[in-house]
């Protein structure tokens, strides 16, 4: 009796370890649990996310995450940042899928830099806002983005010389940090 058990239990574990091997994985493997759809958000959630309502349902478990984490911290966000994230979803929304992919692999490349280099990335940023709005539509014109950003070699070039400019989306408006090219020439 004891042997049958034995025998037993040994041929529901094995059976039991096919059933899962065979299943896809779901989002509690992967890591990400199921996000809510946008009838079951909060008013302030809505109201925060609105820009997002048409492609909410459709969006990957992760992404809803990232926003419904956006949505968390914005009653605390200074109104300036409220305006600015509020006008970066609906930039994001008029996105194409491709546009959307190489603003996430300019963030990632962006992310992967030696701090040294961000700082640089950052003030150059800070440079482009600072101009004139001609300028800046100059700069675009020009197709500067590509450039591969270099720390600058004097001082006194640094706050005349902008040798990038951000991405701009389809609106031609700049949205993000400048793309970052990372590989060496």
């Amino acid at each position: 009796m004891v042997k049958r058990r034995l025998l037993g239990g040994i041929i529901l574990c094995f059976s039991l370890a096919t059933v899962v091997a065979a299943e896809p994985p779901t989002s509690a493997i992967i890591g990400t649990p199921p996000q809510p759809g946008w009838i079951q958000l909060s008013t302030q959630q809505k109201d925060i996310l609105a820009p997002l309502a048409k492609d909410w349902d459709s969006m990957e478990n992760i992404r809803k995450k990232k926003w419904l984490g956006i949505a968390e911290r914005y009653p605390n966000m200074k109104p300036d940042e409220q305006q600015r994230m509020q006008y970066r979803m609906r930039e994001w929304v008029n996105l194409t899928p491709e546009q959307r992919a190489k603003v996430r692999s300019s963030y990632r490349d962006f992310n992967q830099l030696p701090s040294e280099q961000k700082q640089v990335v950052k003030q150059k940023w800070d440079a482009y806002t600072n101009l004139p709005p001609e300028q800046r539509q100059l700069l675009r014109e020009n197709s500067k983005s590509s450039k591969l950003l270099v720390p600058p070699t004097d001082s006194a070039t640094t706050a005349t010389n902008v040798a990038t400019t951000p991405s701009t989306t389809a609106a031609g408006i700049p949205s993000q940090p400048p793309a970052v090219e990372t590989s060496k020439r």
